[in-house]
Parts: C-alpha cells; structure tokens; sequence
C-alpha cells in the first residue's frame, strides 16, 4: 500500500490507538515520520505497520477529540463565571463596573498545524497571545529577540519530543530525548532574560519530555513526569489559568492540572503567582 506525506494513519501495532498525520516518506528504508494529529508527539514508523484509518473510525476520532476540548473550554468559562460572582460579593459591585487585564502569552510552537489550533483556543478564551512557529531546535536562539520584543508575562516554548527507548531505560540521560535538551536551553536563556519565576512564568515541554531537567533549568511547568504523550492543546489550559489567577494569588496546582486534558501524569510545575490584573473604574470609552 503506498502512503503519501498528509496522509492520516495508525500504527496496527498499537492497535490504531492514535492518530497520525504522515509527514515524511522514505521510499527506500519503507518508513515514515508521522505526528499525532491531536497528542504532540513526532514518531518514526515502518510502513508497514500503518494503515489508513475507516472514514467512521477516523469522524469518530475528531469527534472526541472535539468533545473533550469543549468541556475544557466549558470548565473554564464556568470558573470565571463563578469568580465574577465571588468578586460581587466581595466588592458589592458588578463585575461589568471592573476590567480586567490577563497575562499576554509568547507561544512558540515547532509545529505550525498546532500552533494554529492553540491561537484558535486562545482566542476563544480571550487571551492576549503572540504565536510564533520556530523549529524545537531554533527555539533557544530565537527566543532572546521575540522576548524583548513582545515582552510577555508569559512565555510557552513546545512542540514535538519523545524519549527514545534504550537498552538502560535511561530516563535521566537528555541524550535518549528527541528535542528536551532544546527546550531546557530555551528555559535558561529566558531565565538570563527575566530570573524571577513569578515575573516570567515559563512553560516548556511536549509528549515525553524530560520533565526533572526542564523544570531545574527554570520552567514553572513542563511536560512529561511520567514520560506520557500530551495532547496539543494542553499548554494553553495550564497557561489560561495562570493568565487568569490574581497577581495576589498563587496558583493552585492540582486545579491547574486538572484543567488539561492530560492531566497529573502529563504535565506538573511549581507554586506560581498568577498574571491577572483587575481594574476600576471601566471606562465608558
């Protein structure tokens, strides 16, 4: 069966479990390189175990990725519904007399197609978010001019990784990972840029990442501790709910995780001060 580079696939040997898109084709070693189409993960595979997934199987798919997106997105707006009321009784004035400034987000992503997803869901969730595509491995020495000129109170570096299996099931070695050590390089440059992990809170990561030496180099969140795949759009709910915490408060922990689709054994970081700044009196203009 030939294959053709977008085309999606599955791998039979993982019973079909994920998605892929087909992103290169070696005709002469009979392999591929495929991405998830909604997990952020890079894979090499051999032609013949992938299979073009039924048109159901494939709608069937998209719709529970679909699903699970919304009821993030529908959580999130619930929180904020309910903090606007907290707000009321607190102040003994309505929410519409405040404004309200979140924390602007700098996304670098290293692949386009996710990157154009998460600027939708950012959209949607009305946050101030610069998204630039800049390869894993450019993203350290790209990062130090996009810092300065965006200035951002947040800053995403991601993409694609994926721990390669070895004999030792080393999982502390940075050499058994596709692009970790790039992530932890772009994590020191920007703490040489802002050192303070509540004045520049950085996440950092993608499926598989080498989550202890992301985090040691300076990320308040990073990906993966329990080296799993995460999903596409989990960066931008960790980042939501930091963008959208008081500058008084710190961030809870276990209900920003909860807020990903991945959940606890994908994504983990450290006690953060939020972003969100709240004002008085909005003006009729």
């Amino acid at each position: 069966m030939a294959f053709k580079v977008g085309e999606i696939v599955g791998r039979k040997s993982y019973g079909m479990d994920i998605l892929f898109k087909i992103v290169e084709v070696n005709e002469k070693k009979k392999t591929a390189i495929i991405k998830g189409i909604d997990m952020r993960l890079l894979a090499d595979a051999k032609l013949s175990d992938l299979a073009h997934p039924e048109p159901v199987a494939l709608q069937n798919y998209r719709n529970r990725s679909e699903k699970v997106q919304k009821e993030c997105i529908h959580k999130i707006y619930k929180r904020r519904s309910l903090e606007r009321e907290q707000l009321r009784g607190i102040s003994g004035r309505a929410p519409e007399e405040f404004f309200s400034m979140p924390g602007k987000i700098l996304h670098l992503d290293g692949d386009q197609d996710y990157l154009e997803e998460c600027m939708k869901a950012y959209q949607s969730l009305e946050i101030e978010a610069i998204g630039v595509y800049v390869t894993e491995k450019q993203q350290p020495e790209k990062l130090w001019n996009l810092l300065h000129q965006h200035r951002p109170d947040i800053l995403v570096m991601t993409g694609h990784d994926a721990y390669i299996k070895n004999k030792k099931n080393n999982f502390q070695d940075l050499n058994y990972y596709r692009n970790s050590r790039y992530f932890v390089e772009g994590v020191h440059k920007a703490r040489q840029y802002e050192p303070g992990k509540d004045d520049l809170v950085i996440f950092a990561g993608a499926c598989q990442s080498h989550y202890e030496e992301i985090l040691a180099a300076g990320a308040n969140f990073a990906s993966s501790p329990q080296r799993i795949l995460i999903h596409a759009l989990d960066p931008v709910f960790i980042m939501e709910k930091v963008a959208f915490t008081s500058i008084n408060e710190a961030v809870n922990i276990f209900e920003v995780i909860k807020s990903t689709i991945t959940g606890l054994d994908g994504i983990g970081g450290l006690e953060t001060r939020g972003k969100f700044r709240l004002g008085l009196p909005k003006s009729p203009y």
